[in-house]
């Protein structure tokens, strides 16, 4: 069997899970059928999945009507009707295992024997819940992360039975959701996500129990000097403290004095109005910048890789699959692996035996293989290799945060890889864009595309978190890469689906040509900020839009929508979605079609004429005609004219 030969998909509960899985596998167009124990619990589920379509439909990301997805999924008690003729099954019951154990006695003898049994589970062993099933090679994890329709990772697990065909095809089934999987190839506890993401908050919970640091100095070191989405305190609140408690106990990890106390007081977080931080009476979390003091992020960060070079060292997930897990499924800026390549392994290495020494805690013994790595002399980004290999020749090299693919043709794909942060560009991002572009040959380049990964932006502005200890005035200033994309000697298009905010609206002004979608949202929101566009923003709306209409979008901070973009000339096109892609590939065509000089001179002369006083940019145009006159490809288009043909342009 292939994720091909799936049709129907069988989701065993209706809670906030089940019903979100339930909704993504009936969007990639499986029949789905989403059982719980009770009519009202299945009803609930089904009216929360027909009120997400709607607004989904609302903000044009559907690619068909609500009604039709909807119209594929259906609802029932009975456990024979929902599996009876299923290809893949998901279970979602509580994290019981002897519930889990009843569900999937029941289910496997009433599913076909080939069909696939899953779990969502997020901390039992995948083993355990396989041991009441007589064919436990067909049963795997398919961890989900919460909501499913929002949240784009995927951990498919291995049991210690799992076979290779179970877990390929779980693999290739999350795929074809859209959704981006990740193998964890043993069945440890904690998987690869919670297991890397444990260190984050329980150092800083024992940090503070040891009177080295206060709560509001860890958060606001960890989000505002390192760029984490939210500090470890303000996520145990989010999440629950006795959640992570009664995981913590369960593995027989130590508990940190704070987290016990609070957990000892009730106060267990926003859920009762008081945890770390008062929610009721106070106004939560609280923290600023200037709150972090000299916390040591470091230490926290060492520990959260040695936590990973333990997976990757014992085979359980590679140093791909940690980074992108952590990335998708918390949010992080970017991987642990990728981090520590760059704060160098040997002096990760070297914190954790400090540590290690001082206070003799597991936690803290480095990892066999982190040390296998600095005694091979793969410390990372500046060796050469670490976790990762590195490219150190002249050409492009492996990026982190953005892909790219250089056609036979011609054409320089870019894509902003950051989905999770809506492709925020942070200071490695531009960096990247700018090496990018400096180290390609132009000659082997005709046109360059960029575009944001994910469903939701092009890019939704910068990344001040990214910039580590850099002041937000600093981290918004010109930086090179919006000078490189402009004055790159080739035709630049941005193709814009969804969010184009703030830097990452700068980033499209410095394109040649800007198509969007629709349902596209464009803006310069930095005043809200107390801050002005950075990125030369302030001076290409100018100069594109006039006086009125750049300055009512820098001083409003408002957003606008595409079409009224396209009117105000701010884009080339706004099209339906369906529309978008067939509409770039035409700009593109053509402009892969064109004269290569004769493209880059027409730029030359528009970007450089457009600063220079009417004389002086006729003086440049009539340049640059003559010295085109002269070229190869103006007597081919001549001929090519003549003789009723298309041209052949060689860029000489």
């Amino acid at each position: 069997m292939t994720h091909a030969d799936i049709d129907h998909v069988a989701v065993l509960g209706a809670g906030s899970m089940g019903h979100g899985i339930a909704e993504v596998a009936a969007l990639a167009g499986y029949e789905v059928t989403m059982r719980d124990i009770e009519e009202d619990i299945v009803t609930e589920g089904y009216e929360n999945i027909a009120w997400s379509l709607d607004k989904l439909e609302e903000k044009g990301r559907l690619d068909e009507p609500a009604e039709d997805v909807l119209a594929r999924i259906e609802t029932t008690v009975d456990v024979a009707e929902a599996v009876g003729d299923t290809d893949f099954v998901v279970e979602v019951g509580p994290e019981q295992l002897d519930i889990k154990h009843d569900i999937f006695t029941e289910v496997a003898a009433l599913a076909p024997d080939d069909a696939i049994l899953a779990s969502n589970t997020s901390s039992l062993p995948i083993t355990d819940i396989a041991e009441a099933v007589e064919t436990p090679e067909r049963v795997v994890g398919a961890h989900f992360f919460n909501p499913p329709v929002k949240m784009d990772l995927v951990e498919v697990i291995y049991g210690e039975h799992t076979s290779d065909a179970t877990a390929e095809l779980a693999y290739e089934w999350v795929e074809s959701l859209d959704k981006t999987p990740i193998y964890v190839r043993k069945d440890v506890r904690g998987f690869v996500v919670n297991s890397v993401l444990g260190p984050f908050i329980d150092e800083p919970a024992w940090m503070v129990s040891n009177g080295e640091a206060t709560i509001r100095e860890a958060d606001a070191a960890m989000v505002h000097r390192r760029g984490y989405p939210m500090g470890p305190f303000e996520l145990g609140d989010l999440t629950g403290i006795d959640v992570g408690y009664h995981v913590r106990k369960e593995s027989g990890r130590p508990i940190s004095p704070v987290m016990q106390e609070k957990v000892d007081a009730g106060d267990l977080g926003r859920k009762t109005g008081r945890g770390y931080y008062e929610y009721e009476d106070g106004s939560g979390a609280d923290y600023e910048p200037d709150d972090a003091g000299d916390f040591d992020t470091l230490r926290v960060e060492a520990v959260m890789v040695n936590e990973a070079a333990k997976l990757v060292g014992d085979d359980v997930a590679t140093p791909e699959a940690v980074d992108t897990g952590m990335r998708l499924g918390t949010g992080f800026p970017e991987g642990p692996c990728r981090r520590a390549d760059k704060h160098g392994l040997d002096t990760v290495l070297s914190v954790l035996r400090d540590l290690y020494e001082e206070s003799g805690d597991e936690r803290h013994r480095p990892a066999d293989y982190l040390v296998e790595l600095v005694e091979a002399g793969k410390i990372g980004e500046d060796a050469g290799a670490g976790f990762y290999e590195y490219d150190t020749g002249d050409g492009p090299g492996s990026y982190r945060l953005l892909n790219y693919e250089l056609t036979d043709d011609g054409l320089l794909a870019v894509e902003l890889d950051r989905p999770e942060r809506m492709n925020a560009l942070s200071g490695d991002l531009l960096d990247e864009i700018d090496d990018l572009l400096t180290q390609v040959d132009p000659d082997d380049v005709l046109c360059v595309t960029f575009e944001g990964a994910g469903d939701r932006a092009f890019s939704a502005g910068a990344d001040i978190g990214g910039f580590d200890d850099r002041s937000p005035t600093d981290a918004m200033r010109v930086t090179p890469a919006f000078e490189t994309v402009n004055e790159f000697p080739r035709p630049v298009l941005a193709k814009i689906d969804g969010y184009c905010l703030g830097a990452g609206l700068e980033l499209a002004l410095a394109c040649d040509l800007r198509i969007a979608t629709e349902r596209s949202t464009l803006g310069a929101p930095e005043i809200g900020l107390g801050l002005i566009p950075g990125g030369g923003g302030t001076q290409r709306l100018l100069r594109l839009l006039g006086e009125t209409r750049a300055k009512e979008l820098v001083f409003r901070g408002n957003h606008i929508d595409a079409e009224r973009a396209a009117d105000w000339g701010l884009l080339n096109r706004a099209v339906p979605s369906e529309e978008f892609d067939d509409t770039v590939q035409d700009f593109v065509d053509d402009i892969l079609a064109g004269p290569p000089l004769g493209l880059e001179v027409a730029k030359t002369v528009m970007n450089e004429g457009a600063d220079a006083s009417l004389d002086a940019a006729l003086a440049m145009e009539s340049q640059g005609f003559g010295l085109l006159m002269s070229t190869d490809d103006v007597r081919e288009g001549t001929a090519a004219f003549a003789q009723d043909r298309d041209p052949e342009f060689r860029g000489e």
